[in-house]
């Protein structure tokens, strides 16, 4: 049984003749008799009565007849409601990103994602690291906002920015006056590290050439605690330069570049290549690019290398 079938019976009841409803259907008379008794096969019952040149619906044929409208109103009701959906985007997005990317980059996105999905639900689970993939393979969150680069094959990487790992100072620190710093430049100085994640593993080998005189202070895990401790003098760390921006500007906090290159780091918005994307997610996407390219336009330090 299937909708044609039911669109065929009905149009038969409509027009009380099989003629008739073999022209509104555009098929001949003896296929839309097939279709009547494919029917009365499947259901083991006489839908119709013939009557000479006449047909009516037997008893079990009216019953059938108010299923069949009900279920095709059911498909029309659906059909709606995807159109709608299309037209007004509802439902819900989650996110998997790592703090400082909810702080820094997320409130700004979602405020101007709802300004133009307002019935779209917004959720965000905090992760880190591989945790993101993970998240976002296992199909857990629609989105995932990680360093690059990513190596899992069953995600789609765009690329959203790049900005420049640096260390962080206390302002008017010695080391704030340079133009860039060397390893061995922060021998005599305890270091306040990230605790994990690719930027540690960049920063370790990085250092590799002076590690065993390095000083490493603490390992911190959150962004915030880092640049309160290097501003209460506790040491040095390093940091993406768009997280310390606001305080670097206002003269709290100082960023020196690595040396001899710059250090850069590339962050990307992936999901999974399989997931079909609802107009809603692909707004999701619109809307994080657009938002970094206004960000990237007012910082003319920020070097997008993507």
């Amino acid at each position: 049984m299937d909708l044609d079938q039911l669109h065929t019976f009905l149009e038969i009841v409509r027009l009380k003749s099989f003629s008739k409803a073999a022209q509104t259907c555009f098929r001949t008379q003896p296929a839309i008799s097939a279709q009547v008794r494919q029917l009365e096969h499947e259901v083991n019952t006489t839908l119709f009565e013939r009557l000479g040149t006449r047909i009516a619906l037997t008893p079990a044929g009216r019953i059938f007849a108010d299923y069949a409208e009900q279920i095709l109103d059911l498909r029309r009701q659906a059909q709606n409601a995807i159109a709608e959906l299309e037209r007004t985007p509802r439902g819900e997005l989650v996110i998997a990103a790592n703090e400082a990317t909810c702080i820094y980059v997320l409130p700004q996105v979602f405020s101007g994602y709802k300004q133009q999905f307002p019935n779209v639900q917004l959720q965000v689970e905090r992760s880190y690291g591989s945790r993101i993939v993970e998240a976002v393979v296992e199909n857990q969150a629609d989105f995932g906002i990680t360093q690059l680069p990513v190596v899992e094959k069953r995600v789609q990487v765009v690329k959203i920015f790049s900005d420049e790992i640096k260390l962080l100072t206390p302002s008017g620190h010695e080391l704030s006056r340079k133009s860039s710093v060397l390893a061995r430049d922060l021998l005599k100085y305890p270091l306040l590290m990230p605790k994990s994640g690719t930027t540690r593993t960049r920063l370790n080998e990085w250092l590799d050439i002076v590690e065993p005189e390095l000083n490493v202070s603490m390992e911190l895990d959150a962004t915030e605690m880092i640049k309160r401790f290097v501003r209460a003098g506790l040491g040095l760390s390093f940091m993406a330069s768009e997280h310390c921006r606001e305080e670097v500007e206002t003269g709290k906090l100082a960023a020196v570049s690595l040396g001899p290159e710059p250090m850069y780091r590339s962050v990307g918005l992936i999901y999974r290549k399989d997931k079909a994307l609802s107009k809603a997610a692909l707004g999701f996407i619109q809307v994080i690019l657009e938002h970094r390219q206004e960000q990237e336009s007012k910082l003319p330090h920020v070097v997008n290398m993507v």
